[in-house]
């Protein structure tokens, strides 16, 4: 019985040899080719309307695909979403609202103000006093500089999330960390507020009413 076993085991063992190394030019017998290779996907591939649907009636018949990403998921390294809600009680909640990144320097900065210079500057001016080449045709453009003080940062993200009168929606063009990095850089153009004087040096002691007797 053990011969027997032996000898199945070996002409099993050689059958496999032969058949894995069957030619150097052809690849051995895949056991999952599903895990073995894979299916890489275009984005911007035209997908078989036959087999594929962006509409979701038919995503039992089809295969629902939108190339949108689940609800509720975040981009790695993006920041968590601006939550407060597109009306007035959500721009109520802007009012103390502080910028989240730490105080932009150097390469932050500069970046900032590009931002400002491609998105902005073109109705607000390079300098936030509402003088850009399209302020004139747009109409109604809010001097940043005499404006901005007034506001918190929440309210100057919250319009640019949102847009506002004449103004649109910079979501799409511009990143969460973008617009809170253009605020900042608005920051810098608004004027510089002087330091209170100093506070008067303490008044001199007055001299005794009664006169000191030598």
């Amino acid at each position: 019985m053990k011969k027997t076993a032996i000898i199945a085991t070996l002409v099993l063992s050689t059958a496999v040899v032969f058949i894995s190394c069957d030619s150097k030019r052809q690849p051995g017998k895949v056991y999952m080719p599903d895990m073995a290779y894979s299916r890489a996907y275009e984005s911007y591939a035209l997908r078989d309307s036959n087999i594929f649907t962006t509409n979701p009636a038919d995503a039992g018949h089809k295969i629902f695909y939108n190339s949108l990403p689940p609800a509720g998921t975040v981009r790695r390294g993006d920041m968590l979403p601006f939550n407060v809600p597109n009306d007035s009680a959500g721009l109520a909640m802007t009012a103390q609202m502080q910028n989240p990144l730490p105080p932009a320097t150097g390469r932050d900065l500069e970046e900032a103000g590009r931002l400002f210079n491609i998105n902005c500057a073109i109705c607000h001016g390079a300098k936030g006093e509402s003088n850009g080449p399209l302020a004139e045709k747009v109409g109604g453009v809010k001097n940043i500089i005499t404006a901005s003080p007034k506001f918190s940062d929440g309210h100057l993200f919250f319009v640019m999330t949102y847009g506002q009168n004449n103004m649109g929606s910079y979501a799409s063009q511009l990143s969460r960390e973008q617009r809170w990095r253009i605020v900042q850089y608005i920051r810098t153009l608004e004027p510089k507020t002087e330091a209170a004087p100093a506070a008067t040096a303490a008044a001199a002691p007055k001299a005794d009413s009664a006169a000191v007797k030598k």
